[in-house]
């Protein structure tokens, strides 16, 4: 995998761009830089990319305001740079679609571990039954297909998901009616342990909600268990037309290394 995935670097110092491309490109990475926003724009008009390693700090257009337009225009990846005290950024930048964060000055074997934690899950091979039928699950009449990944209201209408949100989703979807806890979402989503004071799950499971939620502020899918964790609530269903029990330890084996 890291030998055909091209990524974009993104951040106004030039010895940091340096450093990234050089660094990723020696672990066999296609690499590609850019100084702001209308750098990134013009490469992803024109490049296949599949990551985009953001700076927040960008002169000009920010690092939220480019995340944002990733989000709306763009499908892959996304990790974010912050500075050590931009919490609040790193918070906002994870609500509105980033795959994961990295903060400032960043340690390059941790960078290494998200990029390849954040193209893992975009690569993921889709979820086949014993057939090699693509299996589609339904739980409180939404639907969700692993084989495009994608999800569907029970209105029929598509509801885009980003990567972090969907392998979550899977993740519940293969846990249903079991209390689980942040460390243990974090472990199945991103392969790596809680840091004190991560909120990263909590952010994704909040932007979850906002999309699959009828009130997200009362939900009755993704409910909340004081002190342990959360709990996907619906019954799961498959629904592809050859009959076959759901292989839990197969599903997250897609989503391992």
């Amino acid at each position: 995998m890291s030998a055909l995935a091209h990524i974009l670097v993104v951040d106004d110092e030039p010895g940091i761009r340096k450093l990234l491309q050089t660094y990723l490109a020696q672990q066999g990475y296609k690499v590609i830089t850019a100084e702001d926003g209308e750098g990134l724009r013009r490469i992803i008009a024109e490049v296949t990319i599949d990551l985009v390693i953001l700076d927040l700090g960008l002169p000009g257009e920010d690092g939220l305001s480019l995340t944002r337009y990733l989000r709306e225009h763009w499908d892959g990846g996304v990790i974010i740079l912050t500075g050590k005290g931009e919490t609040i950024d790193r918070i906002v930048g994870l609500e509105i679609g980033a795959d994961d964060y990295v903060a400032k000055p960043c340690d390059l074997r941790e960078l290494l571990a998200r990029v390849k934690s954040v193209l893992r899950r975009a690569k993921a091979m889709p979820l086949r039954d014993h057939g090699g039928t693509p299996i589609t699950v339904q739980f409180a009449d939404w639907q969700l297909d692993f084989a495009s990944r994608r999800v569907f209201s029970p209105s029929g209408e598509e509801v885009p998901l980003t990567t972090g949100e969907f392998v979550l989703l899977a993740v519940f979807v293969n846990y249903p009616n079991r209390v689980l806890s942040r460390d243990e979402l974090l472990d199945l989503t991103q392969h790596r342990e809680a840091t004190p004071f991560d909120r990263s799950i909590d952010v994704q499971v909040g932007r979850l909600r906002r999309k699959l939620e009828a009130d997200p502020e009362k939900p009755v899918l993704i409910k909340t268990v004081r002190s342990a964790g959360y709990i996907f609530t619906p019954t799961v269903e498959q629904t592809a037309k050859k009959a076959a029990v759901i292989d839990h330890s197969r599903t997250l084996s897609l989503l391992r290394p």
